[in-house]
C-alpha cells in the first residue's frame, strides 16, 4: 500500500503522445513529479515525450514500485501478468469494461482476480481514475486539473457522479490531502484506504462518496472505528429504495432495511452520514475542529427577522432546539436594544444593528449556560460591514469552546468577510439551513464520538447463561428441518437469559384454562386456538370444545373469577390475571434479523398493535452495553416511557438490562435468522414479555468464524483465564473492557516515574479521559490488551497489562507490557507476554515485536526465556522479535 501512494519508480502501461487521450494526460501529470522516476511503456514507440518507452515492463532495468494500468480491457490480464512477473508491489488499473458491462467483461475481471493472487501485489481498480496526493506531488490520474493542497482525503467509486462530485470540490478549491477512486475494488477497499490514512499525517478527516454496498463491511467497520476515534470520516452513501433482503416472517425483518442498517452502522462507529451532495464538503470542512457542541440548543442572532424564523424552522424540523436565554442574559441584553426588541429566540438585532450589537449579543449568549452554540445570520447591510463583523466573530472564536457558525447573505458585498471567515477556519454559508444543516452534523458527530469515548456502568446481567441446552434445542430443530420456535419453546430462550417472560400455555378446553388462571400464583397469558386458526403453524396444537366468545367470557368469569381481555379476533383470546390486563402502561418490542451483508442487528420501538403502523423504532448492532442500549431506546419517541400523562415511569436501568441480556443472546446463537420479542409490556415500572416467536436457519454453519453473523466483535470471553503468582496470590488475566478505565487510571496512577518510563518511554502522569477510552475501548479484532485482576480487601485492583496492536498488512504487532512495582519478581510479566504469543498466533500473525530500553533489563530477560531475539537500536533502545512461523 505504502507503495502504490508513495511510490519511487512508476511505469505507465499505455504512455502515449495523443493529445487529450487518457494515457497522454496521466503522463503529463506523472511528470509533474520531478523527484520521482517515470517510465512510458508502449510497444509501438521508442520514445514518449521525450523519455525513452519500453516495450514491456519487465525490460524496465530498475525495480517498478507501481505500475498504472491503462490499455483496453482485454490486454489487461496480460499487462498484469507482467507486473507480477517484474516483482510490482503496486498496480493501478485505470482501463474500464470490465464486470460493469457484462458476462465478457466480468470473466476478465475473474481472470485479472486470479492473476492478483497469484503474485500477490496490490490492485486498485479496475475502472480506477487513480490517486492524487497534493501534499507529495504524486498524481496519477487522467484528471487535468491540479487540486489545492489541504487536509482532506476524498475517496470515491469510480462511477460519474463521483467523478463529478470530486471535480466540483476541486473547482471550489477544497484542500486535499488525497483523492483516491478505488473503482471495482477487486483488492484494494475503503478499508485499506482508511487504514493508510490513519497514519498519514497529511490528513484530519476522510470524505466518501459510496456508491455500492460495501461488500465486506466488517472490514471497513473495524478500520473506521479506528480511525474516526482520533479524526471524523464523512460518507455520502445514497441508498436506492427497496435496496436489501425482501423475504422476511417477523416484524423485525419488516422495519429493518439497508437505509436504516447503513444509519447504525456508522452511528456505532463514529461515522457521520450525509444526505446531500452540498453536505459533504460544507461537513468534512469543520467537523475536525475541538469546538464541538455539546447539545443541539443553537442560538440564532441575525439583523433580518425573516431569515432567523427560517433558520429556527430548520433546525426543529432537524431535531434540534432553539436555545432558550436565561433572565440574566435578557437583562444583560436589554442594555444594548430598544425597549422594543424581542426578547426571544431568534435575538433580531435590527436593522440599523451595527457590530457592537452584534459583538454584545455574541458574548452574552457565549456565557449562557443554556446555549451550546451560535449561529449569525447575516444580511449585508449598511450599519455593519462584513469583514469587520467578520474580525469581531474571529476574535470571539478564539477566546470560546462553543461553536460559532454564520451565514453571510449580500453577494459581492461579503465576499472580504466570508474570506477573513475561512482563513481562520470559522465556517461561513450562502444560506441559514446550509448552516443549520452543518450545525446539526457537527452535534450529532458530537454524540456519536461521547458513545466511542463513554465508559459503561457495570450491569447485573448473567454473562454466562445456560445456553448449552438451548444449543440442543436448535441442533436438533435444525436436523428435524424445524425452523420456527413459538410460544413456551421460545420463551425459554428468554428467560434463560434472564429476560422476564409472561408463561404462556395451549388449552383443550375452557374450564381447564379457567383453572390454571385461577391456580397459577403469578402473572400468566393463557391462549385459546379457536376453530378457524387451529391448522396454522404457529397455532401451538389442536382444540377441542370451542365454543364462541361470549360463552368463553361466562366461563372464565363462573370458573375462575377473572376477566376475560376482550380483544378481537380468534388467535388474540387470551387470559391474564386482572391486575396484569388492566394496568399495562407501555407495550414495547425487540427484535432481531440476520442480513446477508450486515450481520445481526437489533430493533426496539413501539411495540404492540401500533407497531407497523406508526413504525417508531431504532437499530443497533449487537454486542450492545449498558451505554448503547440506552441509546437505542433514546432514538424513538416511545422512549417516554419513563412516565407521562400520570403513568408510572418504566424501570430503565431494568430495561438496558433486558436489552443487553437480548443482544447476548443474539450474539451466542448465530442460527437465529430473525426474532420477535412483541409486546414487551410495562405494568407498574415493570416489564415483562408476552410473546416471542424466533425463525431459525443453518445459514452460518460453513463459516469458520466463531461470530459470523457479527460486524463487531464481542468480548472474548475464551481469554479470560485464572492464574497465580510465584508468591501464591490468586490473579485473573482477562481481555481489558470499556468498563476497566477507573481500574487501569488507578493503577497507571500508582506506578512509579521508572515503571512509567519503561512502558511509555517518558514519565506521563496526566493520562487524560480520551487516552484511557483508547487504551480501555479497543477492537478486538485488530489488537489485544490482557490485564491481570487481584481482589485486595474485597475491592478489584489492575497490576499488568499487556497490549497487542496487529499490523494486519504486514502479519506483524507489536506488543508493550507493564506491571505494577508492587507485583515484580512474580512472573507476571513472563506470563503476560505467554498470552500475548497465544494470541498473535490464534490471528495467524507471523512475527512479534516490541521496544526495550535497553537499561530494562528484566523485560529483556524475560524476552530471552521467551525466545525473542535482540537487536540495538539507537537511542539505548533495543527492538525485541519473535517468529511465530
Amino acid at each position: 500500500m505504502r507503495k502504490i501512494f508513495n511510490p519511487e519508480t512508476i511505469a505507465l502501461i499505455g504512455a502515449t503522445e495523443k493529445e487529450h487521450s487518457v494515457g497522454r494526460i496521466i503522463l503529463d501529470n506523472l511528470l509533474l513529479s520531478e523527484q520521482r522516476k517515470v517510465f512510458p511503456v508502449n510497444p509501438s514507440r521508442e520514445t514518449v515525450l521525450g523519455h525513452a518507452s519500453y516495450p514491456n515492463i519487465r525490460d524496465i532495468a530498475v525495480h517498478v514500485d507501481l505500475a498504472v494500468i491503462s490499455v483496453r480491457a482485454e490486454m489487461v490480464p496480460r499487462c498484469l501478468e507482467d507486473c507480477g512477473l517484474a516483482g510490482v508491489e503496486g498496480v493501478i488499473i485505470v482501463s474500464s469494461g470490465f464486470s460493469e458491462v457484462g458476462p465478457e467483461g466480468k470473466r476478465l475481471e475473474d481472470e485479472v482476480i486470479a492473476i492478483r493472487n497469484r503474485y500477490g501485489m496490490r490492485v486498485m481498480g479496475p475502472n480506477s481514475i487513480g490517486i492524487i496526493r497534493p501534499t507529495v506531488g504524486l498524481n496519477t490520474t487522467p484528471i487535468e486539473d491540479t487540486p489545492d493542497k489541504g487536509n482532506i482525503a476524498f475517496i470515491t467509486e469510480s462511477g460519474a457522479f463521483g467523478r463529478a462530485l470530486l471535480e466540483w470540490g476541486i473547482s471550489s478549491h477544497i484542500g486535499f490531502s488525497l483523492i483516491a477512486s478505488l473503482g471495482a475494488m477487486i483488492d484494494v477497499d475503503f478499508g485499506d484506504l482508511i487504514d493508510f490514512l490513519g497514519e498519514d499525517p497529511y490528513t484530519r478527516s476522510i470524505m466518501i462518496y459510496m456508491e455500492h454496498p460495501i461488500d465486506d463491511i466488517k472490514r471497513f467497520a473495524s478500520a473506521a472505528k479506528g480511525f474516526a476515534l482520533n479524526k471524523p470520516i464523512i460518507v455520502l452513501r445514497p441508498v436506492p429504495a427497496g435496496e436489501g433482503e425482501k423475504t422476511t416472517r417477523t416484524l423485525a425483518g419488516l422495519l429493518a432495511d439497508h437505509n436504516r442498517m447503513y444509519d447504525a452502522l456508522f452511528k456505532r462507529i463514529g461515522v457521520v452520514r450525509v444526505k446531500e451532495v452540498a453536505d459533504i464538503f460544507n461537513v468534512a470542512s469543520v467537523l475536525h475542529t475541538k469546538r464541538l457542541p455539546k447539545g443541539s440548543r443553537l442560538l440564532i442572532i441575525t439583523n433580518a427577522g425573516g431569515v432567523g424564523t427560517m433558520a429556527t424552522n430548520t433546525l426543529v424540523e432537524l431535531g434540534g432546539e432553539p436555545a432558550v436565554l436565561s433572565e440574566e442574559s435578557l437583562r444583560e441584553l436589554d442594555k444594548f436594544f430598544p425597549n422594543y426588541w424581542n426578547r426571544q429566540n431568534p435575538i433580531y438585532l435590527l436593522r440599523d444593528a451595527e457590530v457592537e450589537r452584534f459583538s454584545q449579543s455574541i458574548s452574552i449568549g457565549l456565557r449562557d449556560p443554556g446555549v451550546d452554540g451560535i449561529l449569525i445570520v447575516y444580511t449585508f447591510q449598511a450599519a455593519a460591514k462584513s469583514e469587520e463583523l467578520a474580525r469581531t466573530v474571529i476574535e470571539l472564536a478564539q477566546k470560546s469552546q462553543k461553536p460559532i457558525i454564520i451565514s453571510y447573505m449580500g453577494g459581492t458585498g461579503v465576499i472580504k468577510g466570508r474570506k477573513l471567515l475561512l482563513e481562520h477556519n470559522i465556517p461561513s454559508y450562502d444560506t441559514p439551513e446550509e448552516a443549520v444543516k452543518t450545525y446539526m452534523y457537527m452535534y450529532r458527530y458530537k454524540r456519536n464520538l461521547e458513545l466511542l469515548y463513554e465508559t459503561p456502568s457495570e450491569l447485573a446481567v448473567d454473562r454466562a447463561p445456560p445456553k448449552n441446552n438451548l444449543r440442543v434445542t436448535v441442533r436438533r430443530a435444525l436436523k428435524k428441518g424445524t425452523t420456527f420456535f413459538g410460544g413456551e419453546e421460545a420463551a425459554r430462550f428468554l428467560s434463560n437469559y434472564g429476560i422476564p417472560t409472561i408463561r404462556s400455555y395451549t388449552v383443550l378446553t375452557f374450564e381447564e384454562a379457567a383453572r390454571k388462571a385461577k391456580d397459577i400464583k403469578y402473572p400468566v397469558v393463557l391462549k385459546v386456538v379457536s376453530p378457524d386458526v387451529f391448522d396454522r403453524a404457529d397455532a401451538g396444537g389442536p382444540a377441542t370444545g370451542i365454543q364462541d366468545e361470549e360463552q368463553l367470557r361466562h366461563e372464565f368469569e363462573r370458573v375462575s373469577g377473572r376477566i376475560k381481555d376482550k380483544t378481537p379476533g380468534a388467535r388474540a383470546t387470551g387470559i391474564t390475571i386482572r391486575k396484569m390486563v388492566e394496568t399495562i402502561d407501555y407495550e414495547v418490542m425487540l427484535g432481531a434479523k440476520r442480513d446477508s451483508r450486515f450481520g445481526s442487528m437489533i430493533v426496539f420501538g413501539m411495540g404492540g398493535a401500533g407497531a407497523q403502523v406508526f413504525k417508531d423504532f431504532s437499530i443497533a448492532l449487537p454486542p450492545l452495553n449498558q451505554i448503547l442500549a440506552r441509546r437505542l431506546m433514546e432514538e424513538t419517541q416511545v422512549y417516554k416511557l419513563h412516565g407521562y400523562r400520570g403513568r408510572p415511569p418504566a424501570d430503565l436501568q431494568k430495561m438496558e438490562e433486558i436489552i443487553v441480556a437480548f443482544s447476548n443472546l443474539i450474539v451466542d446463537f448465530p442460527e437465529i435468522a430473525e426474532i420477535d420479542v412483541n409486546p414487551i409490556a410495562v405494568s407498574d415500572g415493570k416489564a415483562y414479555v408476552l410473546d416471542t416467536r424466533i425463525i431459525i436457519s443453518d445459514g452460518m454453519a460453513e463459516s469458520t468464524s466463531q461470530y459470523p453473523h457479527l460486524v463487531i466483535t464481542p468480548y472474548p470471553a475464551r481469554y479470560i483465564m485464572p492464574w497465580t503468582l510465584s508468591d501464591g496470590t490468586e490473579v485473573l488475566l482477562r481481555p481489558i473492557r470499556p468498563e476497566d478505565e477507573p481500574l487501569e487510571h488507578e493503577m497507571l496512577s500508582t506506578l512509579s516515574d521508572e515503571s512509567l518510563r519503561t512502558r511509555f518511554f517518558q514519565t506521563i502522569r496526566n493520562i487524560t479521559h480520551e487516552m484511557h477510552v483508547r487504551f480501555c475501548n479497543i477492537d478486538y479484532d485488530r489488537e489485544m490488551a490482557i490485564v491481570a485482576e487481584v481482589r485486595e480487601r474485597d475491592r478489584r485492583r489492575i497490576i499488568g497489562i499487556a497490549r497487542l496492536v496487529i499490523e494486519p498488512s504486514l502479519k506483524s504487532a507489536e506488543y508493550a507490557v507493564v506491571v505494577h512495582d508492587n507485583y515484580h519478581g512474580k512472573g507476571l510479566g513472563y506470563k503476560l507476554v505467554d498470552v500475548l504469543i497465544g494470541f498473535a498466533q490464534d490471528k495467524g500473525l507471523e512475527e512479534v515485536c516490541g521496544y526495550v530500553q535497553s537499561t530494562n533489563l528484566k523485560m529483556l530477560n524475560v524476552c530471552k526465556k521467551l525466545g525473542f531475539t535482540s537487536a540495538p537500536l539507537p537511542d539505548h533502545v533495543s527492538r525485541v522479535c519473535l517468529p511465530l512461523k
